[in-house]
């Protein structure tokens, strides 16, 4: 399909169509009409759990205010100071309920982002999240409203009359809505750009090239010429990680096909866990950066996971190694993965400030919540909760602050102020009793 420039400023919706796919463009210059300034940015909004708390001496700053200390765990963290708010004294006690410990993991989980209670029984209800709530003013005008990702396969058995759901996802649409999420970089990167979804469709993209890219070559070349230079370099740097990203895609599809029949769709998931996170970061930023959606919850890790992460250092599987017995050197080794996932966040922190966005970077115009609804791993309670926020959302929020709350302070007080910060004037949200100031 050729592709010409028929007006001086391009659309904001302009797509690259190759073999069953279309590449959406990043935000560039040449998208703003010829008499304005800079095209036009929209705050982006992403929501990290991770499951099984942190061990919170070894992760709340010893002090307050501006300038603090960064604690053992959350460290990785300094390179982007003036991008971070720590907030401490936060709690979710719509979390407690009855029943033993697999419950309590369950609803830390589904109240994370609801701040509500998880109904018993065959049918879950919950209430809706703040991740759908804010889909009413950043989600209308994307292709995807929203983008839910996570690393595990689903849950099919969660016991204390809890269903799965709560587990399995931390985003729902409605209170009887539960979203799922997708845990295969192929898939996602299919949604994000149309990649063939069956055999026939990947043979016709192989027959031509084994890149998105490739098929969108000359379209690329074309649009090049007609663009100015910091245009072309912000295209050229898109493109590279969106080959980056396939590459790696390919790579485990690879491996995991093997000389087997190939299903409908190449599996796609990585062997090694850390590469699987960062892909997941690489594909949460790459939509965010062509604006195919402005919002995306991300699954780290489920609540009862036995994940191992060889790389942070630390043999024990991540449940497991939560259960500290209150021992100082299990709770040390416990903060060493902490600081290791911490550090991964880091690494998704990086990828968003060095992509330049209208006036700023993406981490700029973005708010970033990364955080656990559960406190002590070993107690199983929901206070005091281990949350970072990250970006200043368009300009709406400062940073390099460690802001402590009076003690259960409700965590909907702060979904409720990240509303108002993302455009989304709501009177209440969850259990809320007021709004933190933030």
């Amino acid at each position: 399909m050729a592709y010409f420039i028929t007006r001086k400023a391009l659309s904001r919706r302009t797509l690259l169509r190759g073999v069953g796919a279309a590449l959406a463009l990043p935000l560039l210059d040449s998208m703003a009409p010829a008499m304005s300034a800079a095209p036009a940015v929209r705050s982006r909004f992403g929501a990290i759990y991770f499951p099984h708390g942190a061990t919170m001496a070894r992760w709340t700053p010893k002090d307050e205010g501006s300038d603090f200390t960064f604690s053992e765990i959350l460290q990785p963290l300094e390179p982007f100071r003036n991008h971070i708010n720590v907030i401490s004294n936060l709690a979710h006690a719509q979390a407690y309920g009855p029943g033993g410990a697999t419950g309590n993991h369950n609803r830390s989980s589904a109240t994370f982002l609801s701040g509500a209670k998880a109904a018993s029984g065959a049918q879950p209800r919950l209430g809706v999240t703040v991740d759908q709530v804010a889909v009413k003013t950043l989600g209308q005008d994307t292709p995807l409203p929203s983008l839910e990702l996570m690393t595990e396969d689903s849950s099919m058995s969660c016991g204390e009359g809890l269903s799965c759901a709560y587990r399995n996802t931390v985003s729902w649409q409605s209170d009887i809505s539960p979203l799922p999420m997708q845990n295969n970089p192929q898939v996602l990167f299919e949604q994000l750009f149309g990649d063939g979804a069956d055999a026939a469709q990947r043979a016709a993209r192989r027959a031509q090239s084994l890149s998105l890219l490739d098929s969108v070559a000359e379209q690329l070349k074309g649009l090049n010429r007609t663009l100015p230079a910091a245009d072309r370099a912000r295209l050229d740097r898109f493109a590279t990680d969106v080959r980056e990203i396939e590459r790696r895609i390919t790579q485990a599809g690879e491996r995991s096909e093997g000389n087997v029949a190939i299903p409908a769709r190449p599996n796609g998931i990585p062997d090694d866990l850390e590469q699987h996170i960062k892909l997941m970061y690489d594909l949460m930023a790459l939509a965010w950066q062509a604006e195919i959606t402005r919002i995306s919850t991300f699954l780290m890790a489920k609540e009862l996971s036995n994940a191992v992460y060889p790389k942070s250092g630390v043999r024990d599987s991540f449940h497991i190694l939560s259960h500290h017995s209150n021992n100082e050197d299990n709770k040390a080794r416990f903060a060493v993965l902490n600081r290791y996932h911490v550090g991964l966040l880091a690494y998704f922190l990086g990828k968003l400030a060095a992509v330049p966005d209208g006036d700023g970077t993406l981490l700029d115009h973005s708010l970033v919540l990364y955080g656990s609804g559960m406190s002590d791993g070993n107690s199983h309670n929901h206070d005091p909760l281990p949350l970072v926020l990250a970006g200043h959302a368009g300009g709406t929020l400062s940073a390099n602050r460690h802001l402590v709350q009076a003690a259960k302070t409700p965590m909907s007080n702060l979904l409720l102020a990240l509303l108002d910060k993302l455009g989304c004037q709501e009177e209440h949200f969850g259990d809320s009793t007021g709004r933190v100031e933030i």
